[in-house]
């Protein structure tokens, strides 16, 4: 997505009505904001949130954990959703599950791709060309276009063993190269 593609997106999945929509914006701000996988996200338990820090352990791939620190727009919307999940009726193995489905059980990979494709499909946004995984690579691709980033720091954020996994998510625009080359001392 464009940044402004992600700005929209964010902003119509901001119409809080329930519980239910709080969630689903936290997910889409993790998502776009700390470039995490799906299975990250929907393993997420509230022991693995250090709110004073502002990040969070997750597992990762190769059952790996990894530490994802939490921007403002991402305690902003985590503090929101809290305020209002449910605690009551929660089946006893999902009370620690960060994201609750309606039924209060933990959130499925399945649900959250729902909801992802509902809320891209809100925004205007193709579905055929966007899911979860384009979130992943939208946040990279950002962070190093706009942040300033450097692809180092990618790697270790995103999770990755090899700085060319890296470097396929930064796709590092024609116009980049082309200021690189132009501003050459």
């Amino acid at each position: 997505l464009t940044i402004e593609q992600a700005t929209e997106l964010l902003r119509t999945c901001s119409d809080f009505k329930d519980w239910t929509d709080y969630r689903d914006y936290c997910i889409i701000t993790f998502f776009l904001n700390c470039g995490m996988r799906l299975s990250e996200l929907v393993g997420i338990n509230m022991k693995d949130i250090n709110f004073n820090d502002c990040k969070m352990n997750v597992i990762g791939k190769g059952n790996k954990e990894r530490t994802i620190y939490l921007n403002k727009a991402c305690m902003s919307a985590i503090n929101s959703y809290l305020a209002i999940r449910p605690h009551d009726s929660v089946k006893s193995d999902s009370r620690d599950a960060l994201f609750l489905s309606e039924r209060k059980e933990r959130i499925s990979n399945r649900t959250v791709q729902y909801i992802v494709k509902q809320e891209l499909q809100r925004a205007g946004l193709d579905t055929n060309k966007y899911s979860v995984h384009k979130l992943r690579h939208t946040a990279a691709t950002l962070m190093y276009q706009y942040g300033n980033v450097d692809i180092r720091a990618l790697q270790e954020l995103l999770g990755h063993e090899s700085i060319s996994t890296t470097e396929i998510y930064t796709h590092v625009a024609n116009k980049q190269v082309k200021d690189a080359i132009d501003n050459n001392p």
